[in-house]
């Protein structure tokens, strides 16, 4: 395990120590501080349209980026149904080149939303032919081919401003971001699809069943069938896997009073919708040396290179940098991080 960073879905409601959005924004940036003065990798968040949680990432991954100074910064996952491909590329160029080039971008198709074909809401419909999947992946390779930063538009003769020669690009153009795409997959097949157009793999915390075997095994196999095609493809580089999980060792009165009773500590099983079975991981929540060993059995875990642990932003800054810092301390070391 090379890299560990949090994962938070940015929930507010009145009811919670996060009771609004200003809250939920202004607590995560607050977290990303705190868990880079503690030594974490990443700080990541997930985006969910007409709910209570973190909604639009980039002025908040900007805030963070000129907040901070080693930590990673990212997304997982923006649904790229709802996303204008142009304007994505130029609000993550400026984010990317506001951090300094620390921008992980985490994209995909999407999940199930709070309402109906949100996306259609946002100006956006399937052409004849295709799905709501299939345009969230034609948006994705729209914005990968922009990344590439080759001109395309043909200049105005008599422009307000003087233009370089050729054709025009979008700006501001951060290089190197398009290798710092990543894709959401949900299934063995959008992971080999996403190793072909050369975007790094993140797997979240359910996965399609497609085997019928424990959630890490299938998550294991995923990745593995993610590097072959990756291998397949011919791309230079090495690839970069993120799995997330949702993890608690219990070091004190508070971490056992929220997360000390049994709870979900089998995988789950349920619908994405009519046709798709879905897997959902366990949770993990023990004494550390306990802990370590349940993950030390986790099979995706020892695949991956990157770690996100799905944090309850709710319970407050301190509570949840507390967590980052006893998963660094007592946890982290032994699964070969650092």
């Amino acid at each position: 395990m090379k890299k560990i960073g949090f994962l938070s879905f940015g929930h507010w409601s009145p009811q919670s120590r996060t009771r609004s959005a200003a809250d939920a924004l202004l607590e995560t940036i607050d977290l990303a501080q705190a868990a880079e003065q503690l030594g974490a990798d990443g700080a990541y968040v997930r985006v969910h349209h007409f709910a209570r949680q973190l909604a639009s990432p980039f002025p908040l991954l900007a805030a963070i980026g000129a907040k901070t100074k080693r930590i990673e910064i990212g997304t997982a996952v923006i649904d790229m149904r709802y996303e204008n491909p142009l304007y994505m590329a130029e609000d993550a160029g400026a984010a990317d080149l506001i951090a300094g080039g620390r921008l992980q971008l985490g994209i995909s198709r999407g999940s199930p939303e709070q309402v109906i074909d949100g996306w259609r809401y946002f100006g956006y419909q399937p052409a004849e032919g295709e799905s709501d999947a299939d345009m969230g992946r034609r948006h994705a390779e729209v914005l990968l081919d922009l990344l590439r930063g080759q001109g395309f538009a043909q200049p105005n003769p008599r422009p307000m401003f003087p233009n370089p020669p050729g054709l025009l690009r979008l700006e501001p153009y951060s290089e190197g971001l398009r290798d710092r795409i990543w894709w959401g997959a949900g299934s063995n097949a959008t992971a080999v699809w996403a190793a072909k157009l050369g975007m790094n793999l993140q797997s979240s915390t359910l996965k399609n069943d497609e085997t019928g075997e424990p959630f890490h095994v299938q998550q294991a196999a995923q990745i593995r069938a993610y590097r072959e095609a990756w291998k397949e493809a011919g791309h230079t580089r090495t690839p970069r896997v993120s799995v997330s999980r949702s993890i608690f060792p219990l070091v004190d009165d508070r971490d056992r009073a929220y997360f000390g009773r049994e709870g979900q500590q089998q995988d789950q099983i349920g619908y994405l919708d009519e046709q798709t079975r879905a897997i959902f991981g366990r949770s993990y929540a023990a004494e550390p040396d306990a802990l370590i060993e349940q993950l030390k059995a986790d099979e995706a875990l020892a695949e991956a290179d990157t770690l996100l642990l799905t944090i309850p932003n709710q319970l407050g800054v301190d509570y949840n940098a507390h967590v980052i810092e006893a998963i660094l301390t007592h946890i982290a070391p032994a699964l070969g991080w650092r």
